[in-house]
């Protein structure tokens, strides 16, 4: 994107991982974005939270949305020692215009070797106007406040009891299956034209001689004397 630059301002890193025995490590940053590089000073004894300060400008590229940035331990008679590296976002920069938020550092093995502070601006994300951006703000419908518990649903309204003067329902079930009301019954039975029976128990003695004391051969005694 010809034209559009990014600035962004290396502050420092924190939590480096240390790779010096006996004295305290020198690192710089060094930031790669397509073909351009920069490098910050060397930060002398900055041990694991140098101080950098140093301000540099790339020239955004279509397409291209990370940065990498690697830190290095400065060393005089050997080769410098490769410390940690990670790679810098640029979505959020690019939709907000700033961000200064640190990001992670990674060792070979990719372990934990530290963190790297920016700050990036892109001034142009406040000049960019959305092409959908509407002439008027969009209608919204108004939102009609209804009292609570003014009516029930009508779904609810089945669910509630019948009131107290309804009638219960006739029941399916035949009238047949019940037993008949008293009235129903036969009448009692009428009166028997036979005798009552006996007092209990039966008299089996025949009934007395109107002759005292009776005799047991009647007809041998003289019948007796005719009236005067």
């Amino acid at each position: 994107m010809l034209g559009l630059f990014l600035s962004i301002e290396v502050v420092g890193c924190n939590k480096l991982k240390d790779t010096e025995w006996i004295s305290r490590q020198d690192p710089y940053v060094c930031l790669e974005y397509g073909s351009t590089k920069h490098r910050t000073r060397t930060c002398i004894d900055g041990g694991k939270a140098p101080v950098f300060q140093e301000r540099f400008t790339f020239n955004l590229i279509e397409g291209l949305r990370e940065i990498d940035v690697v830190v290095w331990n400065s060393n005089t008679l050997t080769f410098d020692d490769f410390i940690g590296s990670g790679k810098v976002q640029l979505n959020n920069v690019l939709s907000q215009g700033f961000d200064d938020a640190p990001w992670p550092l990674q060792t070979k093995t990719g372990r934990y070797a530290g963190e790297v502070r920016l700050i990036m601006h892109y001034a142009n994300a406040m000049h960019q106007t959305s092409p959908y951006a509407p002439t008027a703000p969009p209608h919204v419908a108004p939102h009609l406040q209804v009292p609570p518990y003014s009516v029930p649903p009508p779904a609810y309204l089945a669910s509630y009891p019948p009131p107290a003067t309804t009638y219960p329902t006739p029941s399916p079930y035949p009238s047949s299956a019940y037993p008949p009301p008293p009235s129903a019954y036969p009448p009692p039975p009428a009166p028997s034209s036979h005798p009552p029976p006996s007092s209990y128990p039966p008299s089996t003695y025949p009934s007395p001689s109107p002759y005292y004391p009776p005799g047991p051969f009647p007809g041998l005694y003289p019948p007796p004397p005719p009236p005067y």
